[in-house]
């Protein structure tokens, strides 16, 4: 059978756009099809405008002045709207080659789509592969009385017209902490209500507890290991009961953020239809991106495996590879990085301490503080740590966590030397330039050195040449060098 097209992508966000560009660069004859905005939530309503609250909230803590929210939006809007002009306009991708579509796509079967534009029109389009890409909703819990309550979600939250005095923020995972941290900067009172312990759940609890701190020195409440037990309000105030070991307590604030997670979004898609099972995560894919059906593959937030803009680019790339080169590639699933944006920020990238544990795996643990790197000294920024886990013998990097400034650029470091297979003994023999941040990977990677030293090979140093200095002093095996 002809089909109209040899690929169609369904999403036009940070997945659509990357699979359809790859798509059309390998002679593929392509149609993205995208309901709203090209960009996404990452253009629209999370990466770029959280940064952008989090970079002027920074901004004004350090002038000291009072913001004006119509300038903050301004500046918003203008810089999405830049980005968008710059990298997402759908003439740049028709220019390519690439048929952009406005509108819904309902599948049929599984090389039919019914497109339904903004004006009602329907017409068939037929391709021979698609890729689903059309990523995640934000979550709210069946909490009672959040039907009734006017509340915000990364999509309204960047639209509000006034910067509200008060917030709660249900929430304190990485969208939470960065909006806890901007807002508060930007002089709204923030009270921060998790069920958890603690903030950042995945990162290390070593680390997570001294941002804490600092955000606490900033002006931010915790209510941790606190259950919603309801809400109610109207559009000046709302209140959120919550209850702690059997007792419960209510707080007052004029917003509600729900920052409670996002979910797959792919029930208009009619799956059903073309026979493609989904499960409480989002569409089932395997490795290679593929869902069930052999011509329909899944990439992105809409897959419910990781909801990180880096991680839908690199899905489009396996699953567009796959499907029109039909070269065997796979997710790689052993070098993920993260990293909340607070200052300092938190980054991680490979295992974790725990997994690394639970699964019995021998390493250690190669440590480096940022009031030992210079850079960090000299700009006043020494709140931070390094954590290496790596073998021992010959210093394999199996995971990283970093909290400090400039911590995402320092874990894209550890990220390409675990793609590459670059040791610690290999980072430690590298020139880092001085005084920078870099510099703090290599003096991490030195702690390898430091904890390799032999007093027995020493000896035998000091025999061969006739050297008479002292043998290196190994009582502290944790001391830092």
């Amino acid at each position: 059978m002809k089909y109209q097209y040899d690929i169609i992508v369904i999403g036009g966000g940070a997945a659509g756009l990357t699979a359809s560009g790859v798509a059309v660069s390998l002679g593929a004859k392509t149609m993205m099809i995208e309901k709203a905005k090209l960009g996404g939530d990452c253009t629209w309503y999370g990466c770029v405008p959280s940064k952008v609250l989090l970079n002027l909230g920074k901004k004004a803590e350090l002038s000291g002045k009072s913001v004006n929210w119509q300038e903050v939006r301004e500046k918003l809007d203008t810089i999405r709207q830049d980005i968008y002009e710059e990298a997402d306009d759908p003439e740049k991708f028709r220019e390519m080659g690439i048929d952009v579509e406005e509108g819904e796509a309902i599948f049929l079967d599984k090389n039919t789509l019914q497109l339904k534009n903004g004006s009602g029109i329907l017409r068939e389009v037929t391709s021979k592969y698609f890729v689903i890409a059309t990523g995640a909703k934000a979550f709210v819990p069946p909490i009672p009385g959040i039907d009734k309550t006017p509340h915000l979600t990364n999509h309204n939250l960047f639209e509000m017209d006034e910067l509200p005095k008060s917030m709660i923020i249900v929430g304190g995972g990485p969208i939470g902490t960065e909006m806890a941290q901007a807002f508060q900067n930007l002089g709204t009172e923030i009270t921060v209500v998790d069920m958890l312990d603690t903030i950042l759940a995945n990162d290390h609890p070593e680390l997570t507890p001294i941002l804490k701190e600092h955000l606490e020195l900033q002006g931010v409440k915790y209510e941790l290991g606190a259950g919603v037990h309801s809400v109610s309000g109207d559009e000046k105030s709302v209140e959120v009961t919550i209850e702690r070991d059997g007792e419960t307590k209510v707080i007052k604030a004029e917003k509600l953020l729900m920052a409670t997670g996002r979910r797959a979004n792919f029930e208009p898609l009619n799956l059903d239809a073309a026979g493609v099972k989904t499960d409480k995560l989002g569409v089932t894919i395997n490795d290679k991106c593929r869902t069930n059906i052999r011509n329909i593959y899944a990439i992105g937030d809409v897959t419910g495996r990781y909801q990180f803009t880096h991680m839908s680019e690199h899905m489009a790339k396996i699953a567009v590879s796959n499907a029109l080169l039909k070269v065997p590639m796979k997710i790689d699933d052993k070098h993920v990085p993260w990293v909340t944006y607070t200052e300092p920020e938190v980054a991680h990238v490979g295992a974790t301490q725990k997994q690394l544990d639970e699964d019995g795996t021998k390493y250690e643990t190669y440590k480096f503080p940022y009031k030992m790197i210079d850079r960090a000294i000299t700009d006043e920024k020494t709140e931070g740590w390094i954590y290496v886990y790596a073998k021992k013998f010959n210093g394999k990097i199996l995971g990283a966590d970093v909290l400090g400034t400039h911590a995402g650029e320092l874990i894209s470091q550890y990220a390409l030397a675990m793609k590459n297979g670059i040791t610690l003994k290999n980072m430690a023999d590298t020139i880092y330039p001085y005084p920078s941040y870099g510099l703090g990977a290599r003096r991490a990677a030195d702690q390898w050195y430091v904890k390799s030293q032999s007093v027995g090979v020493v000896k035998w140093i000091k025999r061969i040449f006739g050297y008479r200095g002292p043998l290196p002093d190994l009582s502290e095996p944790d001391k830092i060098v």
